[in-house]
């Protein structure tokens, strides 16, 4: 049960846009640029980055939505249960691998980046716009982790509502999710 009377039914992060839509507009406007605008990296690769870092915070909403996110985009011939269980043994490239140390190292606090990690990244190939972009995304995750789970909001136990939720996302992205809290916050202040 939440914290605080957030006055709808939503899960996670989308009950606490609901709350207070004016901020879900930069929050939802800083995920689209995330993990759906142009980048060097993939979007499964983001969405890859925004489990891992969530899973680590033991963020169950947002590890468990993001895993769907993921799964949803993930190239034919990977598997995200194997990739989730040791990344460093699973198919995915040498790059992503180390991208996914650099995006541990986050977080468990910004200074945990080291020289060694990002030139390993270089090493196997990621440019120093994919190093940045995985320092954000994971920055921004520890964020929206500790707003959902600092607020005890609700995460369904059910992984089908996470995976329909995915399909919409891959489609319509971040930001139809504001419209929808704003347009119910001013349904319910009538």
């Amino acid at each position: 049960m939440p914290h605080i009377e957030l006055g709808n039914d939503q899960p996670g992060i989308r009950s606490l846009f609901f709350f207070r839509p004016e901020t879900a507009a930069p929050l939802s406007e800083l995920a689209e640029v995330l993990l759906r605008g142009p980048s060097t990296l993939e979007r499964w690769e983001r969405e890859l980055i925004a489990t891992h870092v969530s899973t680590l915070n033991e963020c169950r909403f947002c590890s468990s939505s993001h895993a769907a996110f993921t799964a949803a985009q993930l190239p034919e011939g990977l598997d995200l249960d194997v990739i989730r269980a040791d990344p460093g043994a699973s198919a995915i490239s040498d790059k992503l691998k180390a991208l996914l140390d650099i995006a541990a190292a986050v977080q468990r606090g910004g200074r945990q980046v080291t020289t060694e990690l990002v030139e390993r990244s270089r090493a196997a190939g990621a440019s120093d716009r994919k190093i940045h972009d995985t320092v954000l995304i994971a920055a921004a995750f520890c964020m929206y982790n500790r707003y959902v789970d600092g607020l005890a909001t609700i995460a369904p136990e059910d992984p089908a509502g996470y995976a329909a939720g995915a399909e919409v996302l891959v489609v319509q992205g971040y930001l139809p999710l504001v419209e929808a809290a704003r347009a119910a916050r001013a349904h319910s202040s009538r």
